[in-house]
């Protein structure tokens, strides 16, 4: 299986995604310049974390312009399936793909620590194989992570089995406290209504080796390449 990584001009968590795909799953990885027009083949397309263009005007907005974004679009309207991470979330919100959007942090702050967050379902390929119960502990790096959409979209969201993962304790308990940026209902992923593109803050790619002490992103890896390998549901 051939995964591509997109790499715009500011990308910084490239080269950790790619180590994880290409040295822990040990998978065919290329890199995508964000100058390509061509996917190459591949049946995933990972938009990574960083500062994409600076994150001028605001994160993902410079970059959802992008030559290899206009095939990433196509690529995922054809049910294509599209995984962004951190400021990979942020432009697949700038380009549609998502819903909502993602503003600055509650306070205003850069935020860089380990969080935990739980899986809200197993109706999407990157949830299937979670368990519902078991708080994963995955870190953030971001200053514009606070999910918000409004009302009617947020309903339908939720009807749709749209909301991934929401931040919570370390026992598993969706509490104020454990929202560490202000995002609506704790959400930290979602997908779009045809489930084949996700979208979330945590960074699963610094979670998932032992050298760094922690794998509980690999799960999050492990259901999404699971389900890719299979027929689709």
């Amino acid at each position: 299986m051939k995964i591509g990584v997109v790499v715009f001009p500011g990308s910084n968590c490239d080269e950790d995604m790619v180590h994880v795909l290409r040295n822990v799953f040990r998978l065919q990885v290329v890199k995508l310049w964000h100058k390509d027009h061509d996917l190459q083949g591949c049946k995933i397309v990972i938009l990574p974390g960083g500062f994409s263009y600076g994150d001028y005007l605001r994160s993902g907005a410079i970059a959802r312009f992008s030559p290899i974004m206009k095939e990433v679009i196509a690529f995922a309207n054809q049910g294509g399936i599209v995984f962004g991470v951190c400021n990979g979330f942020q432009i697949l919100c700038e380009s549609g793909l998502l819903p909502g959007v993602l503003m600055h942090n509650e306070n205003h702050q850069f935020i860089c620590k380990n969080t935990f967050i739980k899986a809200d379902n197993n109706d999407s390929m990157i949830t299937s194989s979670i368990d519902l119960n078991q708080p994963l502990k995955i870190p953030i790096a971001h200053g514009e992570g606070k999910f918000y959409a409004d009302e009617k979209t947020l309903t339908e969201m939720k009807a749709n089995g749209q909301i991934l993962f929401r931040y919570c304790d370390e026992f598993g308990n969706v509490t104020p406290e454990s929202n560490p940026n202000g995002t609506t209902d704790n959400i930290a992923g979602i997908c779009n209504s045809g489930k084949n593109v996700f979208g979330m803050m945590p960074h699963p790619e610094r979670a998932a080796e032992g050298v760094l002490g922690n794998t509980d992103g690999k799960v999050i890896f492990e259901s999404l390449l699971g389900l890719v390998t299979s027929p689709r549901r």
